[in-house]
C-alpha cells in the first residue's frame, strides 16, 4: 500500500503481508519525501536557515519557527519583550488548530465522510485568513524571528480574530453533531489499533496520539515558555488509546486553543505605537537623497509589505539586543550606521554569532514535542542542528497498531497519526 495510494499520502509504503484481508504482518517504509533538512542547515546562516524550517510539518509552520528561534535565543540569553511573547502564543494557537483541522479533515474524508472534510476546511479558511492578514503568507510564513517577530499585529486584528473564533466553533459543534454518535465512524474507530500508555512512551510518542493514551504531558504544562504559566487551560486526555480516542483529543485541544487565543488578546499589553495604516510620508529614495543633505522632517514612508515593522514598533516586538536584530528600515534608508548595521548583519562570517555550546529546547508542536538540538563553534552557522521530530516516533508504532486488523482499518489508523512528510523525512 502506498506511496502512490491516495490515503498514505504519498510519502509512506506499507508492505503488508494479509489472510484474505487481514493484516498478519508488515513493514512501514519511509524517507520518501527526505530532503536533507539538516544539512542543509548546516550550510546556512542562523538566520537564512529559518524559511527552511516552514518547509517540516508544513501545515503548522509558525510552531516550527517558534522552536528554532527560541532554541537560538537561549543560546544567546535574549530577552522577548512581552507583547511578542503573547503575539507568538497566539499565532502558535491558530497553527495548532490548522493543524488538528487538517489531520483530521484528512482522516474522516477517507473514512467516507466527505462532508465533513469540507467543514474543517471552511474553518481553516478562516484560520488561515488571520494568519496571512498578520504574517503575509498563508503557509510558509518565516514570522517568527529570533528576537521577537517580523512585524505588530493589524490595526484590525481583534476584529477578525474574533469572526474566526466563532466560526471556526461553529464548525466543531457541526463536526460533533455528524461524528461523536455516528455508528459507522464509531465502528471504524472504536477499539482499533489500541495503544497502552506503557507502548506508547516506549516509542517515545509525545502530543495528541501520547495523551489519547491518558498520559498527561504537554510541553506547555511541563515546561512552560513564553507566556503559558499566565494562562489556564486544560490538557485533554484519552482513555482507550485508539483511533477515536485520537480524534477526540484534537477535538477537544482546537477547544483549549480557542480558549488559549482568548485569553491572550485579553491579557496582551498595548502596543507603545498604536497599530494603524501605512502613513504617508516620503518615499525611501526621497528620504535617502534628504540623509545626504541631512534633512529628515517628514515620516518615512515604507513598503506596505512592512507595515507593523516601523520604527517606533521595535520596542513592542523585538529585544533590546540590538546586535542580533536587523535595523529598522527608516535607520537603513537615512543613516550611514544603520545601512552598516545591515550590511554587517547579512555579510559572511557576521551577523548572528552564538557563543560555543550545544543547546536543546522543545515547544508542543501539532504532533508532539518538536526540539532543537544545535552545537555552536562560534561561527555564524551551525555546527550541527539536530530536528526532534515527533511524527518519527509515532509513525515507527505503526506496524504493531495495525497487526491483526483488516485492510480498510490502515487507513482512519494512518490518517489518526497525522503523518507530515516534510517533519517526518525532514
Amino acid at each position: 500500500m502506498g506511496p502512490s495510494h491516495p490515503a498514505m499520502h504519498g510519502t509512506i509504503r506499507v508492505m503488508l503481508e494479509l489472510d484474505g484481508e487481514r493484516v498478519l504482518n508488515s513493514e512501514v517504509e519511509v524517507g520518501y519525501l527526505h530532503r536533507g533538512f539538516e544539512k542543509v542547515c548546516e550550510n546556512r546562516t542562523y538566520f537564512n536557515l529559518l524559511p527552511y524550517t516552514d518547509r517540516m510539518n508544513y501545515v503548522s509552520p509558525l510552531i516550527n519557527n517558534l522552536g528554532y528561534v527560541m532554541t537560538i535565543e537561549k543560546m544567546l540569553g535574549i530577552e522577548v519583550p512581552e507583547r511578542a511573547q503573547y503575539i507568538r502564543v497566539i499565532i502558535s494557537e491558530l497553527s495548532r488548530i490548522s493543524d488538528h483541522l487538517t489531520c483530521l479533515a484528512a482522516m474522516t474524508m477517507e473514512c467516507g465522510a466527505f462532508t465533513v472534510f469540507l467543514y474543517k476546511m471552511k474553518a481553516r479558511e478562516f484560520i488561515w485568513d488571520v494568519i496571512e492578514r498578520t504574517t503575509g503568507a498563508r503557509m510558509t510564513t518565516s514570522y517568527i524571528r529570533i528576537g521577537g517577530v517580523r512585524a505588530d499585529l493589524h490595526y484590525e486584528w481583534k476584529l477578525n480574530l474574533n469572526k474566526a473564533i466563532v466560526e471556526t466553533r461553529k464548525v466543531l459543534k457541526d463536526v460533533r453533531g455528524l461524528l461523536n454518535k455516528n455508528k459507522i465512524f464509531l465502528n471504524r474507530t472504536r477499539d482499533i489499533a489500541v495503544v497502552k500508555a506503557e507502548t506508547a512512551i516506549n516509542y517515545g510518542w509525545t502530543g495528541p496520539c501520547l495523551r489519547s493514551t491518558g498520559v498527561y504531558y504537554d510541553v506547555r504544562k511541563a515546561h512552560p515558555y513564553l507566556v503559558y504559566d499566565k494562562i489556564d487551560f486544560e490538557v485533554p486526555l484519552g482513555e482507550r488509546g485508539d483511533n477515536f480516542d485520537r480524534y477526540m483529543v484534537r477535538m477537544k485541544e482546537m477547544e483549549q486553543s480557542l480558549r488559549i487565543i482568548e485569553q491572550a488578546m485579553e491579557k496582551i499589553p498595548e502596543p507603545s505605537s498604536p497599530p494603524q495604516l501605512m502613513a504617508e510620508g516620503m518615499e525611501p529614495a526621497k528620504a535617502i537623497k534628504a540623509s545626504r543633505a541631512k534633512r529628515i522632517d517628514e515620516k518615512i514612508k515604507l513598503s506596505p509589505n512592512l507595515e507593523g515593522s516601523e520604527k517606533e514598533r521595535y520596542s513592542d516586538i523585538f529585544t533590546a539586543d540590538k546586535r542580533n536584530v536587523i535595523p529598522p528600515k527608516e535607520n537603513t534608508y537615512t543613516t550611514i550606521e544603520g545601512l552598516i548595521t545591515h550590511f554587517k548583519f547579512f555579510m559572511k562570517e557576521h551577523g548572528i554569532r552564538p557563543p560555543k555550546g550545544e543547546v536543546y529546547f522543545s515547544v508542543e508542536g501539532g504532533n508532539g514535542e518538536l526540539g532543537f538540538y544545535i552545537v555552536s563553534d562560534g561561527t555564524d552557522k551551525p555546527y550541527r542542528l539536530h530536528l526532534r521530530a515527533p511524527c518519527f516516533h509515532i509513525v515507527s508504532a505503526m506496524e504493531e497498531m495495525i497487526q491483526g486488523h483488516y485492510l480498510a482499518d490502515i487507513i482512519p489508523t494512518f490518517g489518526s497519526l497525522n503523518m507530515i512528510g516534510g517533519e517526518l523525512d525532514r
